[in-house]
Parts: structure tokens; C-alpha cells; sequence
């Protein structure tokens, strides 16, 4: 449940604040009649997200066990090579997010209502959509009833409340820190949905190897006890992975995590300029 949380907050907040951003600029600009246009693209947005959600959740369900996964594999897969797409394009761009979207904004209101509609839309959706795709492959891979979605949902409406806290300007963060520690935390969580992707081929007989295990410590760490359930919701902790769920856990997440935790090439701190970053705002 925790890392569906995670992936809720992380995911919804980069929406939150593209929005806040975009809502500040036209006011701060004078532009409060295109607040409307705004909103039109943001709802457009979530509706997509929604129903793309929808789609995979339903549609998946009138497949063949096989079928099934094999698309879930896939999506994994995919899932997981956008998150870390995103996750790096976050760190080396949160700084000048709020630059790079009143740009795009001024070039929307230049142009007219459709394309503020258009740009509002572009800017939600994308979002919108990794973040309905990469809950949905979490919550394939805990496979946890219902606990994973309430995760999920509780993660969106945090990230909705502390939005709304930015742009009152009752609170104030280092984006920069925020999004590196959030995003390592992200990158464990997309190991997992990796592995279990592998794991989702191997059952579905589109990969060899499915007996062949790891390691088993399914009696010292039972699915159903507590610790164990915690270690599958925050980490999706499989007691019996195969050798290829463990190999491509490793290969992914040891050499992801020292990529994104390396320091910027030629952004180091000098002892003249070495000041911490400032924390930022939304207006």
C-alpha cells in the first residue's frame, strides 16, 4: 500500500504543480478570464487518465489467463521505462519547471483559447497517463484486493492537498530535494514492478524459467503476515522470486539508482557559489 501511496503523491504532485503553476501565471498576468480554457484542458486530462485506467482494467479481464500476462508483462515494462524516463527528466529539470511551462503558456495565450485548452491538456495528461499506467502495474504486481488502490487514491489527494498549500503559499520545499529522494524511493518501487513483469511472461509461457527459483523464504516470510505484506506493498517483496525475477531486479535497480543518485556532471558546488538551492515557489 505504501509504495502505491508513493507513486500517487510522487506522480500527482508533478501534476499538482504543473497546474498551480499554470493558475498563478494567468493570474499574475492578468489572464483570470482563461482560467476557464485551463480547467477545460485540465478535466479533459484526468478524463483521459480515468478511462485509460478503465480500459486496462476491464479490458484486461476478458483476456485469456495467458493473454493476460502477457499484456501485464508488457505494460510492466513499458510502465517502468517511462517512470524512469521520468523520474531523471524531473531531476534535471525541476528547477526550471516553472520557466519552461510559462514559456509554453505565453505561446498558448498568443495564439488563443484552443491552444491554452490544448496546452493545459498536454501538460496534465502526460502525466495523467504514466501515473494511471504505473499504478495499475503495482497494483497487478501486489495483487492485494482493494488496499492497493486505496494507496493510490490517498497518495492523489495528498499531492492535490499540498497543491493547494503551494499555491496559497502556506508551504515552501526544495523541489529539487524533493523530487531525488522521492524518485530514488520510486526507482525500488519499479524494480519490483519490473521483476514481477518478467515474472507475469514466465507465467503467461512467453519466457522459460518459471521453476526455477532464486531463492525460497516463504516459510520465514509468509505472504500473509504482516511483515510480510508490508515488504510486497512497499517493496513488492516476492518470497520466491526466480532467478530471472532476481537478475533483472539487480540489473535494473543497481545501476538505475547509482546513475540517479550521481551528482549532475559540471554542476558541482564551488566554495564561491556553494550556496544550497532555494526552496521554490509556485507563484
Amino acid at each position: 500500500m505504501f509504495g502505491n501511496y508513493l507513486i500517487g503523491l510522487r506522480e500527482g504532485l508533478e501534476a499538482s504543480l504543473v497546474v498551480c503553476i499554470l493558475i498563478a501565471y494567468l493570474v499574475k498576468t492578468g489572464h483570470k478570464d482563461k482560467l476557464g480554457p485551463l480547467w477545460v484542458g485540465v478535466g479533459l486530462a484526468v478524463a483521459l487518465s480515468l478511462g485509460f485506467g478503465a480500459a486496462l482494467q476491464f479490458g484486461s479481464s476478458t483476456l485469456t489467463f495467458e493473454a493476460q500476462e502477457g499484456l501485464g508483462g508488457t505494460l510492466s515494462i513499458i510502465s517502468v521505462g517511462l517512470v524512469t524516463w521520468m523520474v531523471f527528466w524531473m531531476k534535471r529539470t525541476a528547477r526550471h519547471l516553472k520557466a519552461e511551462l510559462q514559456g509554453r503558456l505565453d505561446a498558448a495565450l498568443a495564439v488563443g483559447t484552443g491552444a491554452l485548452v490544448f496546452t493545459a491538456f498536454m501538460a496534465v495528461g502526460r502525466e495523467g497517463l504514466e501515473t494511471s499506467l504505473f499504478i495499475w502495474t503495482a497494483v497487478q504486481a501486489t495483487g492485494d484486493g482493494i488496499r492497493p488502490l486505496v494507496g493510490a487514491l490517498l497518495g492523489l489527494l495528498s499531492s492535490v492537498v499540498l497543491g493547494w498549500l503551494f499555491y496559497r503559499g502556506a508551504l515552501r520545499i526544495n523541489l529539487a530535494k524533493f523530487f531525488t529522494w522521492t524518485g530514488a524511493m520510486l526507482v525500488v518501487v519499479a524494480a519490483g514492478v519490473l521483476a514481477y513483469g518478467f515474472h507475469d511472461l514466465q507465467e503467461g509461457g512467453f519466457l522459460p524459467g518459471l521453476h526455477a527459483l532464486a531463492f525460497d523464504v516463504s516459510t520465514t516470510v509468509p505472504s500473509d503476515s504482516w511483515y510480510g505484506t508490508l515488504l510486497k506493498g512497499v517493496f513488492n517483496f516476492q518470497p520466491n522470486p526466480t532467478v530471472l525475477q532476481g537478475t533483472v531486479w539487480a540489473l535494473y535497480l543497481v545501476p538505475v539508482m547509482a546513475l540517479f543518485l550521481a551528482p549532475p556532471r559540471g554542476n558541482r558546488t564551488t566554495p564561491a557559489t556553494g550556496a544550497a538551492p532555494k526552496t521554490t515557489k509556485v507563484a
